[in-house]
Formats: structure tokens, sequence, C-alpha cells
């Protein structure tokens, strides 16, 4: 398939140029590290397929970055948006349904003993830190090198994502002293992290990470990495914070820590919590959790956090991730799609169902090795598999997000053209 004209995306993005900057309301999106002069707007989506707004079709890996396991529109969830849209939007009061989903989240994630429901990652990220020094009365936290946990000032540190694609190393705006109590190490590189500790042990309040890293494309922890950054914290009372934006309910139903078997004292949820709608989430040990107002004095508050569409398409979602074989299903997916993407000069990273396909011969097993890539060659693959119908995340440091939508008919399609492009 080739695409004819996306003739409406232009004269649409020059519209948008004039009243939001840079035309796009997330960076990544403006799609300029793939060579391309304005964005694809999309107009629908159904399942593993999306259309843009001159009627293209494609199969979409991206699934809007993770939160759609299901698949766009997918009944169950439009239906349970839809039931709860008609009882009201948004309330600024408890409602049962986010009783509900919170105990769905505390019975999914052992380490969790109370959750708090937030709007975005970014918030969860920023609370979870927040929490973790006042639990500590501590100042320092550690983060590694292409990590991101959304765009609070004291995490842009040699941040990944945004930043990596347009190669930013922090940001204007973000003052030296907001970032100088934080640390940064190379992922999977304990013995870094180690040195640090040692050297700022009764400073340290948290280390945050990634389970697996998905921001500088996916990064896999080495053996023994997470269990060895609980046992740094063990040693000198800073809290565990895990990121699990991205992995929860992704990589296993309990996330990263049921897949690796390690126990944070914080976790951050968000992506597919909140089933396609904004919501996200962080929880953790209850003597750290109950330090939040109103029983505590960290304050975090926000109108629109347990939004009930939101805790509706986040249940939703959740039961279908429960329904036997869904995990199995995910696999076999993303093991194809593994294979599809594979060829000369190409090394795939996948944990579960999320990968990247790094232009580079590999391994990759930091950011300093992902940022070896050959990011020409993957804007020029991007433009050969985005002629032919398929959607990728316009960025060699995400990760493709297969999902439960997709069918044989879009791995067949997606292995024909890159097969091409390898030719």
């Amino acid at each position: 398939m080739a695409v004819l004209t996306d003739q409406r995306s232009a004269e649409l993005f020059e519209e948008a140029r004039r009243l939001i900057p840079g035309g796009v309301s997330s960076p990544v999106r403006a799609m300029r590290s793939v060579g391309r002069d304005h964005p694809l707007f999309l107009a629908r989506g159904e399942g593993g397929w999306v259309w843009d707004a001159d009627g293209n079709r494609y199969v979409d890996w991206v699934l809007s970055w993770g939160p759609l396991i299901a698949g766009h529109a997918h009944p169950a969830v439009v239906e349970a948006v839809r039931d709860a849209a008609g009882r009201g939007t948004t309330f600024g009061a408890p409602t049962e349904i986010e009783l509900e989903l919170a105990r769905a989240v505390v019975e999914a994630v052992p380490s969790v003993e109370q959750v708090r429901f937030v709007s975005s990652g970014t918030e969860a990220a920023m609370s979870a830190i927040r929490l973790a020094r006042a639990f500590t009365g501590r100042d320092r936290i550690i983060k590694f090198a292409g990590g991101y946990h959304g765009h609070a000032d004291a995490l842009l540190a040699r941040a990944g994502s945004g930043l990596a694609t347009l190669g930013i190393p922090s940001s204007p705006g973000v003052p030296d002293a907001v970032v100088a109590d934080t640390l940064v190490a190379e992922y999977n590189d304990l013995e870094a992290v180690r040195a640090l500790a040692e050297h700022h042990d009764d400073e340290l309040a948290a280390i945050i990470v990634e389970p697996v890293a998905g921001n500088m494309g996916v990064v896999a922890p080495a053996p023994g990495f997470l269990e060895g950054l609980r046992t740094v914290c063990n040693g000198t009372g800073a809290v565990l914070i895990a990121d699990e934006v991205i992995t929860g309910f992704r990589i296993a139903y309990g996330g990263g820590q049921e897949r690796f078997a390690f126990r944070p004292d914080l976790t951050c949820l968000g992506k597919i919590v909140g089933g396609g709608l904004p919501a996200a989430a962080f929880g953790g040990r209850s003597d750290i959790m109950g330090l939040l107002a109103p029983d505590g004095d960290v304050y975090q508050a926000g109108t629109l956090s347990g939004n009930p569409l939101a805790m509706a398409a986040g249940l939703a979602t959740l039961r279908l991730l429960r329904e036997p074989g869904a995990y199995e299903r995910l696999e076999r997916t993303s093991a194809a799609l593994e294979a599809a993407l594979a060829g000369p000069g190409v090394t795939v990273n996948r944990v579960g169902a999320m990968l990247t396909a790094f232009h580079h011969p590999g391994p990759v097993r930091s950011y300093a090795d992902a940022s070896g890539a050959d990011t020409a060659r993957f804007a020029a693959f991007h433009a050969h598999m985005l002629a032919r119908g398929i959607s990728l995340a316009p960025s060699q440091f995400e990760a493709a997000m297969p999902s439960l939508a997709h069918t044989d008919e879009q791995l067949e399609l997606t292995a024909a053209a890159a097969a091409e492009f390898a030719a």
C-alpha cells in the first residue's frame, strides 16, 4: 500500500502551527526526527488500524504510545466510558468506580497497599518523589540516563523520550538548583549506583527506575540489576520507586515487579491504567502513602484526579487483560512483530509486549549504547514503512506497543514491508 496523499494533514498542520506551539501538543508528534515536514493528523481508529485525515489506513504499532493494549475503540471500553458519561463526566468527589479501580490495582501489584489516582505519569512521578523526600527527610535522588519520568523539572536531567529524540540534554527553564539534587547513573550499571549511594548515603531519598527502560528505546534490566537497587535502598534507607507507567499491566498483569520478582516501595502507573483516557496513579507501602494529605502533611491534589470516565476505561481494560490467555496472545503477537522487524544491522530488544528495533548492530544495554543507533537509517526505514501503511513510533528511542487487537494480517503486512526495506 502506498500513501496517495496526505494533503489534508499538511493543511491542518499549517493551521495548527499558528495556534499551537510547533503545531503539536507533545513534541515527538511533530515527526521531525524522521524527516517529515508535517505529522499525520489521525481521524479514527479501530482495533489495530488507524485512518488519517485523508482517509489513508495504517497498521498502528504506536497505540497512543501504549495505553491502548486492547486496541482502538474496543467495544467493552467504549461502552464503559459511554455508560459513565451518561451519569456525569466529573464530580470532583469520590466515586464507587474509583474505589473499584483502586481495588483492582492493589490486587494486581503486590507492593501496592494503597494507591492514589492522578491525571498523568508526570504527576505520578513527581508526587512519588515528593513523598519519598518527605518520608526520608532527605533531598537527593538517583535516576538513570535515558530514563524519562515525565517533564517535572528535577527529572529532566539526561532524560529519554522526546528529549532523546530531539537531542535535548535537559531543558531551558529548569534552574540548576532544581536538578542539583538529581544524580544520574547509567542504566544497568549497578556499580555506579553503589558508588553514588556510598558517597551520598545519608542524603539519598530515592532511586527511581523503569523496570524495563522504554524511553531510550526498550532496554531490559541486566540480571541482578533491579535486585541490586533494592539492596542499595535497604542499605541506605532510600525509597525505591518503580516507574511502571509503561510496563504496568503491559509486560505482565503485575508489571515489571511481577515479571522480574522485585519489590519497590512506591510504584508509578499510567497509560494502561486509564484505558486510553487521561489517568495515572502512584501507590505503595501504607506507611509511606499515609503521609499524604489529608491524613498527613504531604500535599497533592487534582481537580480531575479519579475522573469517572477514566476510571471506567481503566477498569474495563484491566478486565480484558484478566481474561484467560490474554498475555499469551500478547506474547505471540509481540514475538511475531520482533521477527518481522529484525534484519541486517538491526537489534530488536523486546520484553513482553514492548519492543524497539534499533538500527544498531548491538547489543543495546544502556542509553550510551542506544545513542549509537543510526537515526538517519531509522528515519529512512520509518518513511518506507509509513508509505506502505505501517505506522511506527516516529523516534528511534520509543517502543512499539503490540495489542490484543492486532491480527495475523497486520503482522504479515508489517513483515512484508520490513523485508522489502531490508532487500
